[in-house]
């Protein structure tokens, strides 16, 4: 189904459905259920105080109850909606995060979205309680880590950030990004490694990646992409996007 122009928005008690423009952002929100987030169409960016959580169309994002957040698309996006009852989202997680969507759980997230939903034959009581559940035993045996960008607070890591996000090819060492904010590279590691919980490199990794689901969403090819992002040829970017994804951005950009 094509994703119109202008916003088109259908909300029901269990969920909802919003077809956005690309470049379309919510205000921040939030909500007293616990919800996910899944993108049919397009990248959607959820961003909360923990950092950016990065949908693409294989990636279901989870928001627990009471987070602010504001959602961003990228990519003409169709965007569905699943509010969960607390004694499901208490077994997902109290922290912001994206999961894989597994074949089963993409039809869940399909049927529970659907048209019939907004057109008052929705599914309801014991068969809507079933499908939740499934939907959320499929997420809790998603084999990857959550896809997720951290955001720093530590002043020296918040302006390397800023740097990198202006310019994700820059391939700038650790060591001469730390001369540029009179921080030594072991002190930046460190930082990393404890607010963060990863390696510097695996960080501007997942930077990367966002901005590689961007272009690709809004039309860029697979080597201009790799090169705006800081990829010395295609095919390192072509093996780290898989890796990640889960599928080559040739094929990802296709589905989209």
């Amino acid at each position: 189904m094509p994703v119109p122009r202008q916003i088109t928005s259908y909300l029901w008690p269990s969920g909802g459905r919003h077809l956005w423009p690309s470049g379309e952002t919510s205000e921040l929100q939030s909500h007293e259920r616990g919800h996910l987030v899944y993108a049919a169409r397009g990248v959607l960016v959820v961003q909360t105080e923990y950092g950016t959580s990065l949908a693409p169309a294989n990636r279901v994002a989870w928001t627990p109850a009471g987070f602010p957040h504001f959602h961003r698309a990228h990519g003409d996006t169709d965007i569905r909606i699943v509010f969960l009852a607390p004694s499901l989202a208490r077994l997902i997680s109290d922290r912001p995060a994206v999961f894989r969507t597994s074949g089963l759980a993409r039809e869940v997230l399909l049927a529970l979205t659907g048209p019939h939903n907004y057109e008052g034959a929705g599914y309801r009581g014991s068969a809507l309680t079933r499908l939740h559940r499934v939907l959320v035993d499929e997420l809790r045996e998603a084999p990857d880590p959550p896809l997720q960008l951290p955001a720093p607070r530590d002043d020296r890591l918040r302006a390397i950030a800023e740097r990198l996000h202006e310019n994700p090819a820059d391939n700038a060492t650790l060591a001469e990004l730390g001369k540029s904010i009179g921080a030594s590279a072991r002190t930046l590691s460190r930082l990393f490694h404890n607010e963060l919980g990863m390696t510097f490199y695996e960080w501007r990794t997942q930077l990367r990646i966002y901005h590689a689901l961007v272009l690709l969403a809004d039309g860029h090819d697979t080597v201009r992409t790799a090169y705006a992002c800081g990829w010395a040829n295609p095919s390192g970017f072509i093996a780290a996007f898989t890796a990640v994804i889960g599928t080559t951005p040739g094929r990802y950009r296709s589905g989209l």
